[in-house]
């Protein structure tokens, strides 16, 4: 007896070049927030003089035929930038379409700081998708972090940015406080009831200089271990992938200094393979709904992480009577399952 199930491979992402623009347009500085550890930016030189650097940089990859990449302004809050500022970047940025350097814009914001007016003026300067830095959709997680808007606001922005005509990103905090597991879960709900067309989870680190380190400091704050954290983003993946929905992201890159500045949190270099490792495991234990497994085909681009790191997930599979050596990688364009009846 088969069975079988759809599991998204998705298409890689564009290239895409982020133009970081630390704190900048933030009207204060949140709880957990290190955007200059995170970026690898301590300070900026004038945004003539960046943008010519990446000019040169763009102008090197047309020479040697690469494909234009997205351009991302990333980074504070890019819809609240003083006015000077917003629109140089979008005549830069639209000049660089134009000159066919760049194939696509793209910007972060917070749910705060949209306006209809600045939405036609990224439309209007090519861009087309907008990441909001939602962090959760939770009331009182909201609040515990000071991130000055709550639910409503943070429900409206997404459904702004869909009605404008932009496609839409959202990113998440796990284990930020006040938001457990569960509340995460609901979040990711809520985010995918707006058709994104990508999701990022961010899990809450605590890094030096920032509240959250005071508070952690103080005992009175507790950062999700990394047990916690593989199990529940693994759920979290599930209902993106049921949903057909892209986690181009899952914790933050090692950019600059990011790790001597880290004083705790769920950091791991291989985050997002495991993470995908046990979302997978999770979909075939779903699936066999109590039936033995004798065997599993799976598309060949999950090769490189079912069995998570350094075989970690082995064990996993056992446990459903599986042995590795009966997991196949193939071009198959869903998961396969070769069943033995029911179990019990």
């Amino acid at each position: 007896m088969t069975r079988s199930f759809v599991w998204h491979v998705f298409h890689p992402a564009p290239t895409i070049i982020p133009f970081f623009l630390p704190f900048a347009g933030c009207p204060f500085h949140c709880l957990y927030c290190a955007q200059d550890l995170v970026t690898g930016e301590v300070s900026s030189p004038p945004l003539s003089f960046r943008f010519e650097s990446l000019r040169a940089a763009l102008d090197v990859r047309r020479l040697r035929g690469q494909t234009p990449p997205h351009l991302a302004f990333y980074g504070g809050t890019f819809t609240a930038l003083p006015e000077a500022d917003f629109a140089f970047c979008l005549d830069a940025g639209q000049d660089l379409l134009e000159r066919g350097l760049i194939s696509g814009l793209r910007c972060s914001t917070r749910p705060d700081a949209l306006c209809a007016e600045r939405l036609k003026r990224l439309q209007a300067s090519g861009f087309t998708l907008i990441e909001l830095g939602i962090q959760s959709f939770d009331e009182a997680a909201l609040a515990k972090t000071c991130r000055g808007y709550g639910k409503e606001q943070a429900e409206g922005a997404c459904r702004m940015v869909r009605e404008a005509g932009f496609a839409l990103g959202v990113q998440l905090l796990p284990g930020m406080p006040g938001v457990t597991a569960r509340v995460f879960l609901r979040d990711v709900r809520k985010a995918l009831a707006f058709s994104p067309s990508c999701l990022r989870f961010y899990p809450c680190l605590v890094l030096a200089g920032t509240g959250l380190a005071r508070l952690w400091q103080q005992g009175r704050y507790r950062p999700w271990d990394l047990a916690t954290t593989l199990a529940t983003l693994a759920h979290g993946y599930l209902l993106a992938q049921d949903a057909a929905v892209s986690v181009i992201r899952m914790g933050l890159a090692p950019q600059g200094d990011l790790l001597q500045h880290l004083l705790a949190g769920p950091w791991h270099p291989a985050l997002g393979a495991r993470v995908m490792a046990r979302a997978l495991y999770l979909a075939v234990v779903r699936e066999l709904a109590g039936a033995r497994l004798l065997a599993l085909r799976l598309p060949r681009a999950l090769q490189g992480f079912c069995f998570g790191e350094k075989g970690e997930m082995r064990s996993f599979w056992q446990r459903l009577g599986l042995a590795p050596s009966a997991i196949r990688f193939g071009a198959y364009g869903q998961v396969e399952m070769d069943l033995a009846g029911k179990r019990f």
